[in-house]
């Protein structure tokens, strides 16, 4: 019923930048909470960002002051700005949504994964 379609990651240099896109489609009520996460080859699953309806964000602190988060409501689209990479970014990063679905009479909400778009910075 819901699709996180991600976009954006690929190969570049350390201090270069990347934007990541994810959007969201389907029966869609509303979105809460979206962030993005980030897994590197033998290591657990992190949070790098968050975004909260409103705009509030949070940002892991290996990613403050080089990453930005943000989300185009109308759009159902939220966006990772990444500037100043290094290759310690380097992984699959994966977007996260906390989404109110419509069904035939109701409503319910659940958490909603994209299929992770890699991420390659090379020193």
């Amino acid at each position: 019923q819901v699709q996180l379609v991600e976009s954006g990651g690929g190969l570049v240099q350390a201090g270069g930048s990347l934007r990541l896109s994810c959007a969201a489609s389907g029966s869609i009520v509303s979105i809460n909470a979206m962030a993005w996460y980030r897994q590197a080859p033998g290591k657990q699953r992190e949070l790098v960002a968050s975004i909260t309806s409103g705009g509030y964000t949070n940002l892991a602190d290996s990613v403050k002051g080089r990453f930005t988060i943000s989300r185009d409501n109308a759009k159902n689209t939220v966006y990772l700005q990444m500037n100043s990479l290094k290759p310690e970014d380097t992984a699959v990063y994966y977007c996260n949504a906390n989404i109110v679905v419509r069904r035939t009479t109701t409503t319910y909400e659940a958490q909603f994964w994209g299929q992770g778009t890699q991420v390659t910075v090379s020193s």
